[in-house]
């Protein structure tokens, strides 16, 4: 009970240490917005105070309201201000650098493309003028950060460039809900076969806690499976979990998926075959775990009829050991004088072993 207690005051202590991190430059932000707008509403005052040339006292109050009123105001807009950067940080750290690079080159040629076209504009009454040309950046601007993003692959293989050369992850997967549920993707990643970055989107969490909050029992079973499997891969050490949302979640989840692989170059991990034969249609990779299942299954079950060379003896008296082509061992009992030649067998049991498989065996 002690060493729980410690664990979890431990726990507690580092949770705190960590937000007392986060906060640290959020606080410094909101006092810098603060300063300011402090600094611009004291001078705001004395500006006030010296265009109706009041006395000295009246001037003072003038500066003491304008101060009041930038710290007032800076405090707000401060803490909205941190926020802003907080989130829009942590979506940044869910983006590859390659896409940010080719966004903000997109970006640029919009604003250099705008320019051009707001020359003959300025032409136009004032009122007019001003209004398409701020309409004309903001849409080109926006435009070309997300086309520079959508196309990074293309516009850095222009240049002789690799994007994942660039610091994107090698390898990017987003999980579907059938994959979750099905629980062989916690195999795979315990394995290494899949590692890298997992997308992770909420409106998968959000399919997969309505079907653990079912009336039916095994869908309400296979729910909760679901939801263990995400716990278990946030704790893997050979992928990182990235939760993802975005403006579509409120469409067709399957939908959302494919294009979230495709916007950011990913491959969808999902055993729904149809969902697998969409996103193939459109481009996205689908690593199918039931073909890898079936590319990995031994060629042999019990009962099945056999020839195998014994090479060796086995541990126990009379038994000969022999190996199939793809090197499993075969343990055959009663074989001992049989070593040396091709002999029929049946198999009676296959196990798993931490190095493979193994078939045993009765002579036929």
């Amino acid at each position: 009970m002690l060493a729980h207690g410690d664990r979890s005051w431990r726990g507690r202590l580092r949770a705190r240490e960590a937000s007392e991190r986060r906060s640290l430059p959020r606080g410094r932000l909101v006092e810098f917005v603060r300063l300011i707008f402090v600094t611009l509403f004291a001078a705001a005052g004395t500006t006030v105070a010296a265009r109706v040339s009041v006395s000295p006292s009246q001037t003072l109050a003038y500066v003491v309201l304008g101060t009041s009123t930038g710290f007032v105001l800076g405090g707000v807009l401060g803490r909205q201000t941190a926020t802003a950067v907080r989130s829009m940080e942590e979506e940044l750290r869910k983006v590859p650098a390659a896409e940010i690079v080719a966004g903000v080159g997109g970006l640029i040629a919009g604003l250099a493309v705008a320019a051009l076209l707001s020359v003959p504009v300025f032409r136009l009454p004032a009122l007019v003028a001003w209004t398409s040309v701020a309409f004309t950046y903001v849409t080109l601007a926006f435009a070309g950060f997300r086309i520079g993003r959508t196309k990074h692959e293309e516009l850095f293989g222009l240049i002789g460039l690799k994007p994942r050369a660039a610091g994107a992850p090698e390898k990017i997967f987003v999980v579907d809900t059938s994959a979750l549920i099905d629980g062989r993707i916690l195999d795979l990643v315990a394995t290494g076969f899949l590692s890298g970055d997992l997308l992770l989107h909420t409106a998968v969490l959000r399919e997969l806690q309505t079907i653990a909050d079912s009336s039916d029992p095994r869908r309400r079973a296979r729910g909760r499976r679901g939801l263990d499997a995400v716990g278990e891969l946030r704790h893997a050490a050979t992928v990182e979990v990235h939760l993802i949302e975005d403006d579509g979640a409120g469409s067709d989840v399957d939908a959302v998926l494919v294009r979230v692989a495709r916007e950011r170059g990913a491959s969808l991990v999902t055993t729904d075959h149809n969902l697998s034969k969409v996103a193939e249609a459109v481009g996205v990779p689908v690593p199918r775990l039931n073909d890898l299942a079936a590319a990995f299954r031994l060629p042999i079950g019990v009962g099945d009829e056999i020839q195998v060379r014994l090479v060796k003896q086995g541990r126990e008296a009379g038994q000969a050991v022999g190996y199939l082509d793809d090197g499993t061992m075969v343990v055959v009992e009663a074989a001992g004088e049989r070593i040396g030649s091709d002999t029929p067998i049946v198999v009676r049991n296959v196990i798993k072993t931490a190095t493979g498989r193994m078939v045993f065996a009765n002579l036929q």
